[in-house]
């Protein structure tokens, strides 16, 4: 995605047929985002629009040496974390659990789950309990570190661990039942 600098000038000065273009060139792309943290097509909808909201009336703030996506990303990713700090439930609330799993153990997919495509990975993380996804999100794929997700949902380090080896483990459960599914399956056809 590139955004010309023009169109970010024109977006400062408020011309709505300037942001009505930023918000058609970088849908997709906030969209995706979005998706990852949200639980429903409805949610991510409403993330998306709240985060281009901050980033119109952030947009002072952009400055030219960083990369425009790059800095779209983060406020909405923020946004995205505002949000789940407001909605938080009781039954959500985060308990913590310090060292337990902090063994730093990664695990290896088999090569079953190898022939797996991308949509079924990412049903997959969707059937993670909501806290658990947002922390993978936040560190597998955004790549924020452990303290910065603490930072930002207020949790401990251990914690976040906690959440990235639990999604870890459910995935890998998951993921081998699909895989079985599959070679499954496959093996059925072939007889």
């Amino acid at each position: 995605m590139n955004i010309d600098l023009e169109l970010i000038t024109s977006c400062l000065n408020k011309e709505r047929k300037a942001q009505y273009e930023l918000y058609k060139q970088s849908y997709s792309f906030l969209m995706a985002i979005c998706r990852r943290y949200a639980n429903s097509n409805y949610e991510a909808d409403d993330l998306l629009n709240l985060g281009f909201m901050k980033i119109l009336t952030n947009l002072d703030k952009y400055q030219p040496k960083i990369p425009f996506a790059v800095w779209m990303r983060r406020v909405l990713i923020n946004t995205i974390i505002d949000e789940h700090r407001k909605n938080i439930t009781h039954n959500e609330k985060i308990s913590y659990v310090e060292n337990h799993f902090d063994s730093g153990v990664s695990f290896e997919l088999n090569d079953a789950i190898e022939n797996l495509n991308l949509e079924e990975i990412k049903k997959c993380i969707e059937l993670l309990p909501n806290v658990s996804k947002k922390v993978f999100n936040l560190f597998v794929v955004d790549g924020f570190s452990h303290k910065e997700i603490a930072d930002m949902l207020k949790i401990s380090e251990g914690t976040s661990k906690w959440h990235v080896n639990f999604s870890r483990q459910k995935l890998q459960e998951l993921l081998n039942k699909i895989s079985e599914n599959v070679e499954f399956s496959e093996h059925k056809s072939s007889i």
